[in-house]
């Protein structure tokens, strides 16, 4: 704030930058007129009361949120945090007042000159949910059993309590209910159901002008459903039947062909060789029905000079 407020200042002729800025060169501090009483351990500050209150020279109510300019001192120490008391005037009267801070219990007390209004409660006599201590959130943080424990009683006390909720709910319910909403949700699920069923008259009208048909549509049906289902699944079975048959069949008659080329290989192959083993079958064939032949010539030419 004091930098803030240093900045683009007018620094006179006769300022020397050696006094350590122009606040100490003016003698003047940077809170102004809020440290007035810094010399006497005083700083005045903007003040927010933390509660309702009551003024004990007027008798006002002075509600939570309403702002002061106090005198902040500090007047100890609780362990390592320092504890500071405030002074103010009521704007009502001329009467002052002193708040304290508590860090033990983490509330301001009033130390003099107003009392405070009374809305503090014990939250265990309305069955509401209790912050934890500090010695059960450290219990909690460090035992593992402790928190498994805890966590199993506290889901019993909600079940123990949800009997009672659902009571205030429906109690709430009963008193305060709302025609206009029930009117508007059962207008909205009317609508919905309207647009479903002008969308399956349009289907409807579209498949009877397809089909040239002039019947009625009647709902689907489960069994109807299931019974075009397994038709389509038979279809399919047979589709991929002959499919498979089909290919069973090609693959017979791919081989049946690789055999028949085989088999007129083979016999181009004979027919290659065929000269040559006719010249080897011819030969002893040959001179067999030589022999023969000249056998019956011998014979006949013997018979013939018998005769003679």
């Amino acid at each position: 704030m004091g930098e803030r407020k240093g900045t683009n200042l007018y620094y006179p002729p006769d300022y020397d930058p050696r006094a350590g800025g122009l606040n100490k060169f003016l003698g003047t501090h940077a809170l102004r007129e809020r440290a007035r009483k810094l010399h006497m351990g005083i700083l005045i500050i903007r003040f927010e009361m933390p509660y309702n209150i009551w003024c004990n020279g007027c008798g006002n109510h002075i509600g939570m949120g309403v702002r002061y300019n106090a005198e902040k001192t500090k007047i100890g120490m609780y362990y390592s945090t320092p504890l500071y008391q405030f002074r103010m005037k009521c704007h009502l009267c001329d009467n002052h007042f002193e708040i304290k801070t508590d860090p033990a219990n983490l509330d301001y007390v009033i130390v003099s000159g107003a009392r405070r209004q009374e809305n503090r409660w014990d939250p265990k006599q309305n069955e509401q949910v209790v912050p934890e201590t500090k010695e059960v959130s450290c219990r909690l943080y460090d035992d593992a059993m402790y928190k498994l424990e805890h966590g199993i009683e506290d889901k019993k006390v909600a079940k123990s309590r949800d009997s009672a909720l659902e009571g205030a709910i429906a109690l709430n319910e009963s008193i305060w209910k709302d025609d206009y909403s029930s009117n508007c949700a059962v207008r909205a699920l009317f609508r919905e159901k309207k647009k479903e069923l002008k969308k399956k008259q349009t289907e409807d009208h579209a498949l009877l002008k397809k089909t040239g048909l002039d019947i009625d549509i009647v709902n689907e049906h489960e069994d109807d459903i299931r019974l075009a289902k397994l038709l389509t699944h038979k279809r399919d079975a047979r589709k991929k039947g002959s499919t498979a048959l089909k290919r069973l069949v090609s693959i017979v008659r791919s081989k049946n062909k690789k055999k028949i080329l085989f088999l007129n290989d083979r016999l181009k192959l004979q027919n290659h060789e065929s000269p040559k083993v006719q010249e080897v079958i011819s030969k002893p064939t040959t001179s067999k029905v030589n022999d023969s032949n000249a056998s019956l010539v011998n014979y006949d030419s013997s018979s013939s000079d018998s005769n003679t």
